[in-house]
């Protein structure tokens, strides 16, 4: 179970990573947007590609956040049901969800959307719009965010699993509150070490 903890901490800190780097596309996207709509306004001037460069810029946000919204516990849940539950009530729910709801479908739309990012890439698919961008990165934005969620599945799946079999002392994410941050997470495993 350590080595899967090891992976799980792994893939933990590479969507807190990715999580993090994002928000600045945030940033970017509003600097574009003031810009553009300064430069529309101000000179009568526009271009299709500073609006499809925000379009993009919001999918990165979206896309490349699901996993480091899935690790911080920020996803919607239904607290009709879950709120009610113990702690190993709640890690089976999760455990239930995961196997029959996230993954699947998670891994169904990253299946689904490679071979639409290698068409695109291969032909250099161009926006049909005047002046706009190539599409094949935005395109690669769906498998990759739909990759980190899954990962972060993964995780939160060993993280249920060792809660259940005694190997975690608390439920990641505690009952019905935020979730540890990464180095939370490890003192709770080094904790759990004889």
């Amino acid at each position: 179970m350590s080595l899967l903890l090891l992976f799980s901490r792994l893939i933990d800190r590479l969507n807190e990573m990715v999580g993090k780097s994002v928000t600045w596309l945030v940033l970017i996207a509003v600097v574009i947007s003031s810009v553009n709509a300064s430069v529309r306004y101000t000179f009568s001037m526009s271009s299709n590609a500073w609006l499809e460069a925000q379009w993009y810029l919001f999918a990165g946000v979206f896309l490349l956040g699901a996993g480091y919204t899935h690790l911080r516990n920020e996803h919607i849940r239904i607290d009709i049901l879950s709120h009610r539950l113990s702690p190993r009530g709640h890690a089976w729910l999760d455990i239930f969800g995961t196997l029959f709801f996230l993954l699947p479908m998670a891994g169904l739309i990253l299946v689904l959307s490679w071979p639409v990012f290698m068409n695109s890439f291969h032909s250099m698919e161009i926006s049909g719009n005047a002046g706009g961008l190539i599409r094949w990165p935005a395109r690669l934005l769906v498998p990759v965010g739909f990759g980190l969620l899954t990962l972060q599945a993964v995780s939160e799946l060993i993280k249920r699993v060792a809660f259940l079999t005694g190997h975690l002392a608390e439920l990641p994410g505690g009952h019905g509150g935020h979730p540890p941050s990464v180095d939370e997470a490890e003192d709770l495993t080094a904790a759990q070490k004889p």
